[in-house]
């Protein structure tokens, strides 16, 4: 295992999955707490989780923020594979790291993956599952939307200011902040000098797998064979998850619980991460976390 500082209260720690590559993740807080582990959306890294690992960490959970493979310091696959059962598969070879069963929270590709694992492993793996403005029956055309930003500059930006410019045209809301430096988290350099996301280029090749009937009627099976606690966390303002899809995912999960945060749209923990925040606080403290 190597490890070094990162953030004042983690620090990064490197897992293997059963192929032997390297996935690259912040981890913080004393082990014998209850696990929580994060899993980031489709283009983005570990770092957007920046903010609610530390305040998790405060609270005494044990906190996992996980690159996802072919994303941020994570192995890209030598393969190429990066199908989403494959995502599921990875995180659950972390959680058979683990003493105890985690609360799982997957913002977009992330929530995915979790609800991919427990179709591949017993349907109780998870002590809960937290969905962040994702759903089975997601919007195609907000779905699309995404996609079609995270592909659009696959040939890089000559400077920062352009990728600032970038992400405040697709977040339009969004204040664009005084200093872009905390982009850099989400980059990485070309041997050509210029700047590139921080994922494999090919990861998104095929991801329309994710808008068909059959991806999602697989997804509500999984649903169905979950008994332990799951939140939904909206956008109130996200174009990925509608009134229609949530009302089809309750059919499922009776169980669910909804959050709906104002003013902020699918990168929720961007927009309103405060309030984001206890959101889930609020569901993992709810019953205390007694396995």
């Amino acid at each position: 295992m190597k490890t070094s500082n990162t953030l004042s209260s983690s620090h990064v720690h490197y897992f293997q999955n059963r192929k032997g590559m390297t996935l690259a993740a912040d981890v913080g807080g004393e082990p014998s707490g209850q696990p929580i582990l994060l899993l980031h959306g489709g283009g983005q890294t570990r770092h957007s989780w920046r903010r609610t690992l530390d305040v998790l960490v405060q609270q005494g959970y044990y906190v996992i923020s996980l690159d996802a493979r072919g994303h941020g310091d994570s192995q890209w696959a030598p393969d190429s594979n990066y199908a989403m059962e494959e995502l599921g598969n990875d995180l659950l070879d972390v959680v058979a790291t683990l003493a105890r069963k985690p609360v799982v929270i997957g913002a977009s590709m992330g929530g995915l993956a979790g609800l991919l694992a427990i179709g591949l492993a017993d349907p109780d793996v998870f002590h809960s599952l937290i969905l962040v403005d994702i759903v089975p029956g997601l919007d195609p055309d907000g779905s699309q939307k995404v996609l079609d930003f995270l592909e659009a500059r696959l040939d890089g930006f000559d400077n920062l200011e352009q990728v600032a410019e970038a992400v405040s045209a697709y977040n339009p809301n969004r204040p664009k902040p005084k200093d872009s430096s905390g982009l850099m988290k989400n980059l990485r350099y070309g041997d050509n000098g210029r700047l590139y996301w921080h994922w494999d280029p090919v990861f998104f090749a095929g991801s329309d797998a994710i808008h068909t009937p059959d991806f999602r009627e697989h997804l509500y099976a999984i649903c169905a064979s979950i008994s332990f606690p799951v939140l939904l966390i909206r956008g109130m303002s996200s174009d990925i998850v509608t009134d229609h899809s949530i009302t089809e995912l309750k059919k499922h999960v009776p169980h669910l619980q909804v959050f709906g945060v104002s003013k902020a749209g699918h990168m929720i923990t961007g927009d309103q991460n405060d309030i984001f925040n206890e959101g889930i606080l609020a569901f993992i403290t709810q019953d205390a976390l007694v396995d």
